[in-house]
Parts: C-alpha cells; structure tokens; sequence
C-alpha cells in the first residue's frame, strides 16, 4: 500500500513519514499529495495565533480536550523556530500536549519554519492536507508566535484566534495594524492576572465597529485560564458559533478559496525559486559579478534571469 493510500485508510505512521517528505521536498510526497488532494476540504481549520508567552500552546491542549469529549477527532499542527543546528523544530512533539499522546484521535506534528515568514512553516498546508485526507474533523494550526506579522494564518484558516495575555505587550500591539484586525475570536488567556479587566474593555473598544450589519462577525472576546483548564468550553462555542456564522453568510467557501490562492502563491514561488538555481550556465553568479562591479542594475538583471527562464521553458 502507497502512502496516500495509507493515510487514507487513516493511518498515523504513513500519515508522519508523509509529512516528512513534505518537508524534506521529496518527488514522492509530490505524487502523494496529488492523490490525496482531492480526498481534501472535509476539515474545519482552526488558526492559533499571537506572541510567544501567551499560553498558545497551552490553549491548544485544552482545545483538544474539548473536541475529544465530543468524540472529535484532532489534528494538530504546531510551527515551531528553526534549529540552528538540525534544521528541524527547536521544539519537538514529546514535549507538546502530552496527554494526548496516546490518543487515536488525535495527531500532533511539529513543523519548522525553515525561514519561512508569515508564522507558517512552508509545509503547513501541505500537512494540513495529509490530515485532512487522513479524515480529522478539526485540524488546529499554531503558529510560532511572531507577533503581528502572522497574518498567513488568516488565510490558511477556516477560523483565526488571536491569544492575548495581560502584561505581555499586547496593549500597545493590538493598537497597530496587524493581525487583530483579522482574527475571528479573541482569546485573553491568564485571566487571573492583574490587568485583565482593563485589557478586556481595551480589546473590545477597538473590536467594536461604528455600524453592525447582519452580514458582519463581531469578534468576541473570551477569557481563559488555560493552565487551569478553564475557558476552553467557551472557546470551542466561540469556533462552533463562527462556523456556523460563515455557513449562514455563505463566506465559507471565499475563506478556503483564498487558502488555496495562498498554497498556489507558495508553490508558485518554490517552485521559480529552483528554476532559478538551477539556471545552466553559471548565469546568476556571472550577474551577480556585473552587479558587483556596477555593469547592470538588480531590475536588468532579474530581467536577464526572467529572459532565461522563458527560453528554458
């Protein structure tokens, strides 16, 4: 049995040593996932988002606790900074959500950045598929926790949280232009801080528009205490009610329509990125010396490449 053939049938193993591959930019999970592709769209995603310290991490395992007890089954993948020395999580699944570890239902898997900016790794969607195929009703998407330039998990997810925590910062940040402007559900996590009161009433101010219509989602906020488990009954309402808002409004499908313009954008992009490196001729450092000694301009010379290519094609 091949491999999508065996995540499939819902296999965990295949379903790892796929994502790998994935990773690893192997033909074969290439042929694998054009198998599974159309297998795919049955998920609703879920995007966790916000600044590292927040309790991400910790939100997300008491998520899964949640959707278990409905008999959900949970797939989980967590963007994790790249290590410097193996290229592979800085922070790996033993130490994630260990509970669940030996849970069927649920499957958990870090992916490194590898570079790769937005607060994705360049693999996550095409993990997301592997676990889509694989058949999770959920599927949850945690990001490194970069900050305000996460704003991928936007459109990589059904429904976006944005984690919150009192004296992390977050006061200041959620007053630019960024990702709380896009997140579905606010989380305030460490309720039982001093400072949360005023957060809340903050996060709520500027969530409020001047006109609510009845195709408009106003983004509730939600208090949670997840190192104590609280909180996540109502989160998981919060995604429910959301899903059903998107169905009602029939904006569901533009959702998932603008995750697949982002993964044809990606792989656009990869796939230019090798045609480029692998130019014949030693063309790119013969440019690269002309830049150098001032003989051409970095836009004549991507003009020279762009030449090349079309040749080449």
């Amino acid at each position: 049995m091949n491999l999508a053939a065996a995540v499939i049938k819902g296999d965990a193993r295949a379903a790892a040593r796929l994502i790998t591959l994935i990773e690893d930019e192997a033909p074969e999970a290439l042929d694998a996932l054009e198998e599974l592709y159309p297998r795919t769209g049955r998920a609703y995603i879920i995007g966790v988002t916000g600044a590292p310290g927040v309790g991400k991490s910790t939100l997300t395992d008491c998520l899964i606790d949640v959707f278990r007890k409905q008999n959900k089954s949970v797939g989980v993948i967590a963007i994790d900074p790249t290590s410097a020395l193996t290229g592979g999580a800085l922070l790996g699944d033993r130490i994630r959500m260990q509970r669940h570890a030996a849970d069927l239902g649920v499957f958990i898997r870090s992916l490194a950045t590898r570079g790769w900016t937005g607060g994705l790794a360049k693999a996550a969607l095409g993990a997301v598929h592997v676990l889509d195929a694989m058949g999770q009703d959920f599927i949850i998407v945690e990001t490194v926790g970069s900050g305000q330039v996460e704003l991928d998990i936007v459109k990589a997810a059904d429904t976006t949280i944005l984690v919150m925590a009192p004296g992390a910062g977050d006061e200041i940040q959620m007053m630019k232009a960024g990702i709380i402007e896009s997140a579905d559900i606010v989380v305030l996590n460490k309720a039982d801080l001093l400072g949360t009161k005023r957060l809340e009433a903050d996060i709520s101010a500027a969530l409020r528009p001047t006109e609510i219509g009845d195709n408009q989602w106003l983004p509730p906020v939600v208090l949670t205490e997840s190192v104590n488990g609280k909180g996540a009954k109502e989160v998981v309402a919060a995604v429910i009610k959301h899903w059903h808002f998107l169905k009602y409004i029939n904006a569901l499908k533009q959702r998932r329509r603008e995750r697949i313009k982002l993964e044809l954008s990606v792989n656009i992009e990869s796939y230019l990125k090798e045609l480029v490196n692998n130019l014949e001729g030693n063309l790119l450092d013969k440019l690269v010396n002309d830049l150098q000694s001032g003989k051409t301009t970095p836009r004549r010379a991507a003009r020279q490449v762009l030449s090349r290519l079309r040749k080449e094609a």
